[in-house]
């Protein structure tokens, strides 16, 4: 009896970030696609079957929480990665919440994924953070949290935070503050 070829699926709207993941996931004897939505994604998922999903948060469609959410119905054993450059605390804490295996802010690399969707346990001794977030920061984790409660809608985040809406475009489109 063979031992059966590792699969796995990246979902984000990058095609040359996919790419190139779906490059390094080759030259490391794993079989991958890759989706730019997900629909395409659970229409992937369906046919390859694979046991591993890397899914961005946001994407054409619906968001990579509502993804996550269909891809664990379809699959409750497969592994699922949110890799997002809008990494917020409230969408972590959704994202597990949904069933992703783990959450790693981009940008990060093909081994560096692996070995999240692979961990298999937290960490009790990770490094806590000794100084409060700054306003800037508090900012951009309330923003996430009010348009994770809109389900990644902008206006209604923009009414919900009476803010205009190209505001809030503008303040999302750029990366989150460090600290």
């Amino acid at each position: 009896m063979s031992h059966s070829v590792r699969k796995i699926m990246v979902v984000d709207d990058d095609e040359l970030f996919c790419q190139v993941l779906v490059k390094a996931f080759l030259s490391r004897g794993y079989l991958s696609e890759y989706a730019a939505d997900s629909d395409s994604a659970l229409e992937i998922a369906a046919s390859f079957e694979p046991e591993y999903a890397v899914v961005d948060l946001i994407m054409p469609g619906d968001s990579g929480l509502v993804l996550i959410k269909a891809l664990r119905q379809l699959n409750p054993q497969m592994k699922i990665l949110m890799l997002t450059g809008y990494a917020s605390i409230s969408t972590a804490v959704e994202a597990v919440k949904l069933g992703a295996t783990n959450y790693l802010p981009k940008p990060a690399d093909a081994d560096e994924i692996l070995a999240a969707l692979d961990k298999t346990s937290g960490n009790a001794g990770v490094e806590l953070e000794q100084k409060p977030l700054s306003p800037r920061r508090l900012e951009w984790e309330h923003i996430n949290k009010v348009l994770n409660e809109n389900g990644g809608n902008i206006s209604a985040t923009a009414r919900a935070l009476n803010m205009h809406r190209r505001t809030l475009q503008r303040k999302l489109a750029k990366h989150p503050v460090k600290e």
